[in-house]
């Protein structure tokens, strides 16, 4: 077993109201220069919806993420070493510039220099390409608030088949969350195994993955071939681009812009341990165990083994106390209400999601049931407005009885604090209530629970140990997720990157 540190971030869409705090400050802080007007490291997606850039889950049209071969192992989506040169300088699997927008400003000078008139003048739009008057016909945020629903959500990739014809799109039937998304981190980044020039890498210390701007050569791999599509491209220096989760911040002990600005306090970051020996393993399992094992790859940090391991890898004693009070640990494995986004892409995200629950006690009533019946609540629960069937094609490869189980212990824990703070007959004995019995929750673990999802403080929201410069040469011999091609990796099998080297960096910028 050979113990990494990773930090990972989860965010509750119950508490997401699209304010687009995070997209903007992310903005200012990352993008706001030449060359990457478009880009836009954080943004926050309406659901149902085609998303940013458009069409983005469509893997059969970017070929993004890994799959398995005939023989059960893991290939990247996009094809192999001889594929990938062959579209070196012709990638047709990139998304197109009306994918994204056409990155364009205004006309400000006509409105200080027009002439006097009796019009208004108007400053119009022109691209930041070519410099000629444009259109804006698409955008990052186009569909907020469902603003587009009706011309474009038909066409989200997760609607396709019997769901599409399931959801309608009048105002009144119509369902909406808000998706928060950023680079997702991975465990096993198709971004980084794509690279061709090696620029791409997972650091070691705390799993962040970063683009080498001296390395990059602009050959555009890593952007069709993640998943998530959150690689950019500077058109003017023709270099990658990416979230960096803010590693400065990190670094330093604090967390990334886009949780500290969240209005809604619905992001938390935390350390969480996992056995790099397993990863390919886990990513390679077949898909009805696929989301069992990525969580299953997570470890105990409360293990003496694992502690005992982590040692060895030279993870410090402040990032194992870390890893013990991290809120993502928490919410992943020990109260499992977070679920990572399209597992299917075997990427293994470490940015996992709470999923949003609807007014249920409120559904339970419209249905003639009683709101007090655990039995009438949960089946209220496979009949809101968001179809379960949605939320199990965005985080749990389709299988809806996961997506059932989590809202279910959600709704167990929202009429258990409910029936608490309300003081109802049904709550005179705290220790004993039928619902939480019903999900396997103890009312110490809901208490615990209700603390971490609505009423964290920041110290309890934000667990980010400071970086240790004087361990660099240590971490640097515990090994890289990402291994060269063709070398044994993670423990079993073998991992085919389809390039010659992928590297690891240490925290000192030494490379592997």
């Amino acid at each position: 077993m050979r113990v990494l540190a990773q930090i990972a971030m989860v965010m509750n869409l119950d508490k997401c109201i699209g304010c687009h705090t995070c997209s903007v400050t992310c903005k200012q802080t990352w993008t706001n220069r030449a060359g990457v007007e478009y880009a836009w490291f954080n943004n926050v997606e309406s659901r149902p919806g085609l998303g940013f850039p458009r069409r983005w889950e469509d893997q059969d049209r970017h070929r993004g993420g890994w799959a398995l071969d005939r023989r059960g192992r893991l290939v990247l989506r996009g094809g192999g070493r001889l594929r990938r040169l062959l579209g070196l300088f012709a990638n047709p699997d990139l998304p197109a510039l009306d994918d994204y927008y056409e990155p364009l400003t205004y006309d400000y000078d006509t409105l200080v220099t027009a002439p006097a008139g009796t019009d208004t003048p108007v400053a119009r739009p022109r691209s930041q390409l070519t410099g000629e008057p444009t259109s804006v016909r698409w955008g990052a945020n186009w569909e907020d608030g469902l603003g587009g629903a009706p011309e474009h959500a038909a066409a989200d990739p997760n609607l396709q088949g019997g769901l599409g014809e399931q959801v309608r799109f009048e105002f009144e039937e119509a369902f909406l969350l808000h998706l928060p998304r950023i680079c997702e981190h991975c465990l096993n980044p198709a971004c980084v195994a794509a690279c061709p020039s090696g620029a791409l890498y997972k650091r070691v210390e705390d799993g962040v993955v970063l683009v080498d701007q001296d390395r990059c050569r602009g050959w555009r791999m890593c952007v069709s071939a993640c998943p998530y599509k959150k690689v950019y491209v500077n058109h003017r220096t023709g270099k990658a681009e990416k979230c960096t989760f803010c590693f400065p911040r990190l670094e330093a002990g604090q967390p990334t812009v886009c949780a500290e600005t969240c209005v809604g306090r619905l992001r938390y970051l935390g350390v969480v341990l996992y056995d790099a020996d397993r990863v390919g393993e886990a990513a390679a399992v077949p898909e009805p165990e696929l989301l069992d094992a990525q969580r299953d790859l997570l470890l105990d940090p409360e293990d003496p083994e694992v502690r005992a391991a982590a040692r060895e890898s030279g993870i410090p004693e402040d990032w194992l106390d870390a890893a013990r009070r991290s809120p993502v640990h928490a919410l992943i494995s020990r109260h499992r209400v977070a679920l990572p986004l399209h597992p299917e892409y075997r990427t293994l995200p470490m940015v996992w999601y709470v999923p949003p629950l609807s007014p249920v006690l409120d559904a339970t009533a419209a249905a003639g049931g009683d709101p007090g019946d655990p039995d009438h609540v949960f089946a209220a629960v496979t009949q809101l407005r968001t179809p379960l069937e949605y939320l199990a094609q965005l985080f749990t490869a389709g299988d809806t009885d996961v997506v059932a189980g989590t809202l279910m212990k959600l709704t167990a824990l929202r009429s258990y604090m409910r029936q608490r703070s309300l003081n109802t007959p049904e709550s005179a004995d705290p220790e004993e209530d039928e619902g939480l019995a019903a999900v396997g929750l103890s009312p110490v673990q809901a208490r615990e629970l209700h603390r971490l999802l609505a009423l964290a403080e920041y110290r309890d929201r934000f667990v980010v140990p400071a970086a240790h410069q004087e361990d660099a040469a240590v971490l640097a011999e515990t090994g890289c997720p990402v291994a060269e091609e063709e070398q044994p990796q993670h423990g079993g099998g073998r991992v085919h990157l389809g390039m010659p080297r992928v590297r690891c960096r240490d925290d000192a910028g030494g490379r592997r």
